[in-house]
């Protein structure tokens, strides 16, 4: 262990926020921002599930801590809401509430992983993945995927490419961030096929299942019962990134260990946030289904402003601006656009193959200001039809 004044490689290591450097040039900035870099939603909660709504006289025991898996009617119905959409026969022991599903993927990962060892990342990736993989001294080994990988037999051959006798975990996203692709049930068949023979476990990041404009969401779970944890998240589902409530469901034994590690650092998700929470699960359909059709339109616009096709789901189009690119690289071209006012995250934070590449999310200002970001940025990129 490092003593003062020193730190721990581990987090030496990790790399911090994406938009750091612009952090202080957006507090005087002269004109209108357009914060395209941030995944979130402009749109609210429903009623009946935001904080005001949640009180203590119709909730006792508000304001306390309540069972480290969760608040049980909530785990309750996570675990209907599961069975459901897998066909899996779960029990209560394989559902955990989380302090977000970025802290759920923490405690999985944290349960599995020795240090040293190495979980198999398809890229570009959700940036957080990377370090949380650092943060427990594993290794995260980028597979360029989305991008590039159309069939099962290519799929196989990318995985297993880099793969050594130290990887134990597999990482998927579907619909994926940042690139918005659905993966087709065939490729995930084959994933699952080869973490079985490779006797990997599979981390299923799908967090954005709910948002899927065409083709379909394939679950990973019942391709691969025994190895797989799925994670999920109340943020993206029903606009409730503040709330900070995720969910892992999974084998019992991953889950059991994956509480242990809640246990000891979070203890239990936010109380109150559950209840909310569970109001949106028992009546946020309403929500998710208005939100998805605001969604898919501004999707199709922005991406036919980019020239770039439409996006199978998620809420981020990926694009490769490297023929936009001067002698200052990516750096020069976010300055650029941060000029006109238009902030995106660069590609390299999803992976060291798309130092090129930016993500955009279109769902985190209303429509006409989004679609105004998106035009301005497209005043800086010289090519069409460059993404995923």
């Amino acid at each position: 262990m490092p003593k003062p004044p020193y730190f721990h490689s581990n987090v030496l290591n990790m790399p911090g926020a994406v938009y750091s450097p612009f952090a202080e040039k957006m507090e005087g900035h002269p004109g209108p921002l357009f914060p395209l870099h941030v995944g979130d939603t402009w749109l609210e909660p429903s009623v009946g599930t935001r904080s005001e709504d949640i009180l203590a006289a119709d909730h006792p025991g508000l304001h306390q801590y309540c069972d480290t898996r969760g608040l049980p009617p909530l785990v309750d119905a996570v675990l209907e809401r599961s069975r459901e959409r897998s066909g899996l026969s779960y029990e209560r022991s394989s559902v955990l509430i989380t302090a977000g599903a970025t802290a759920g993927l923490s405690c999985a990962l944290g349960s599995v992983l020795a240090p040293g060892e190495e979980v198999l990342i398809l890229a570009p990736f959700w940036p957080l993945i990377r370090g949380i993989v650092q943060s427990w001294g594993g290794h995260p080994v980028e597979v360029p995927f989305y991008d590039r990988v159309w069939d099962e037999e290519s799929a196989i051959e990318a995985v297993r490419a880099l793969a050594t006798e130290k990887t134990v975990a597999l990482y998927i996203s579907s619909p994926s961030n940042p690139t918005g692709r659905v993966l087709s049930t065939e490729i995930l068949m084959a994933l699952a096929d080869l973490a079985e023979s490779e006797d990997w476990w599979l981390l299923s990041d799908e967090v954005y299942k709910d948002f899927v404009y065409s083709g379909e969401h394939t679950p990973v779970a019942p391709l691969a019962p025994t190895r797989t944890l799925t994670v999920d998240s109340f943020s993206k589902a029903y606009g409730m990134a503040g709330y900070r409530v995720g969910t892992l469901v999974g084998p019992e034994e991953w889950v059991s260990q994956a509480l242990k590690i809640g246990t000891h650092s979070f203890y239990n998700a936010p109380t109150s946030m559950q209840w909310a929470a569970l109001e949106a699960l028992r009546g946020g359909d309403g929500w998710q289904a208005k939100a998805r059709a605001q969604y898919k339109d501004v999707s199709r616009s922005a991406a036919e402003t980019l020239g770039l096709p439409a996006p199978d789901g998620s809420t981020f189009l990926f694009l490769d601006v490297s023929q936009s690119l001067d002698e200052r690289g990516l750096t020069g071209f976010l300055e650029d656009c941060f000029t006109d006012g238009v902030l995106i995250a660069p590609g390299s934070s999803s992976g060291a193959e798309y130092g090129q590449w930016v993500r955009v999310c279109y769902t985190v200002m209303p429509p006409e200001a989004t679609l105004e970001g998106i035009r301005r940025l497209a005043r800086h990129v010289k090519q069409e039809g460059s993404g995923v």
